[in-house]
């Protein structure tokens, strides 16, 4: 599904991430753990295509790397970045918009796509015409979960989703993602996290990012 050979990517010219070899199924749900710093938020900007990369990324045996970063969501990506990045004049609904009329999805697509996360986070539809900028924090993360599966058929990206969260903000969004989870069966997470006890029993398997590279031994490593 999505598998990474001989990546490194730089940041300007500061290396991040050093010879990742590894891959993710279709259908997992994967962990990957890492202190702040570590690399986490560097490799899912890499999918996306906001970075320099040598070796190859590639989704379904098809190498993102002549890809422009705008047609990557085009290919069923969803990404929530950490800090959600909502646009505060627009209302909840309109951000949640957004990604499909980028992707110029017909209305009867869009509809359809609005209804999926409306089932699995049904306070987005009450939130639907209140402007994003007059949300809050656990709210906004709930706004850019929706607005990743507007997009996110295949894969969806989380970064640090349970940061700043009170408790039971944390508790509703895990609901979400077991709602998303059991509604398909077939989209591929991948979480990033710095305290693996956030998602102990939800993660199929968990990976370890330590300066860049994955530490932890995994089943899945391409054999050099």
């Amino acid at each position: 599904m999505l598998e990474f050979r001989d990546v490194d990517a730089a940041i300007g010219k500061i290396p991040i991430l050093r010879g990742l070899n590894f891959r993710i199924g279709e259908a997992e749900t994967v962990a990957l753990i890492g202190r702040n710093g570590a690399g986490k938020t560097t490799l899912l900007r890499s999918v996306m295509g906001f970075t320099d990369v040598t070796g190859e990324i590639l989704l379904d045996g098809h190498p993102l790397g002549p890809m422009h970063p705008a047609r990557r969501p085009g290919l069923g990506i969803g990404y929530a970045p950490e800090d959600r990045r909502l646009f505060s004049a627009f209302t909840v609904g309109e951000n949640l918009l957004l990604p499909a009329q980028n992707a110029r999805l017909d209305r009867a697509e869009t509809q359809r796509r609005l209804d999926r996360v409306h089932s699995i986070l049904p306070e987005l539809k009450e939130l639907e015409d209140r402007p994003a900028g007059n949300v809050s924090g656990g709210q906004g993360k709930m706004v850019a979960l929706g607005r990743a599966l507007m997009l996110g058929t295949r894969l969806v990206m989380l970064d640090e989703p349970f940061q700043g969260l009170a408790p039971a903000l944390a508790l509703r969004y895990a609901d979400a993602l077991r709602a998303l989870r059991d509604a398909d069966r077939t989209v591929t997470l991948l979480i990033t996290e710095s305290n693996p006890a956030l998602l102990r029993g939800f993660a199929d398997r968990t990976l370890v990012i330590e300066r860049g590279e994955v530490a932890a031994p995994d089943p899945h490593a391409i054999p050099a």
